[in-house]
């Protein structure tokens, strides 16, 4: 059962209209990618325009993002992507998340791995994407240590 990120808990009243608008659409975007896994849908909302990926380990583009979370879904269908807080402000968006590999270890933050994804929103479009992420525990270390070398876009990091 795919988990649903719930934007009223984590919106903040103090955003301006645009960013809560840009908030909402990053949140569409992971909803869509992360959980549901429609990789069809994401393609169709969001992969008409431009968008520059600074995670080195994916190629350039919308298509470059589906293709490599088909790749961790193939491999671990009960992937999911849990928010736990988002920043807006300006064109920038962030999100800290717990990302999980099974159903299993959803909400147990001994497993899985941190992530700060941040977007930057043009024109209410995703246009750029850069991310951090930290391995909690062994088996995702290792999955990093043996998945992560491979750079597949010439974007760099910053």
């Amino acid at each position: 059962m795919p988990s649903t990120i719930d934007f009223d808990t984590l919106a903040q009243p103090h955003w301006s209209d645009s960013e809560r608008s840009s908030a909402a659409l990053a949140l569409r975007f992971v909803q869509l990618l992360m959980n549901d896994h429609d990789f069809q849908a994401v393609s169709e909302e969001f992969g008409a325009g431009q968008y520059t990926q600074h995670n080195r380990s994916m190629h350039d583009g919308i298509a470059g993002v589906i293709e490599a979370v088909e790749r961790i879904v193939k491999r671990f269908p009960g992937y999911s992507y849990d928010v736990k807080s988002i920043i807006a402000s300006g064109d920038r968006v962030v999100f800290q998340s717990h990302a999980t590999m099974r159903e299993s270890h959803r909400g147990n933050d001994r497993k899985g791995f941190n992530i700060f994804d941040t977007w930057k929103v043009e024109d209410g479009a995703l246009v750029e994407h850069w991310d951090s992420l930290e391995p909690i525990d062994l088996p995702m270390r290792l999955y990093f240590a043996l998945t992560g070398g491979r750079v597949r876009n010439s974007n760099g990091v910053f």
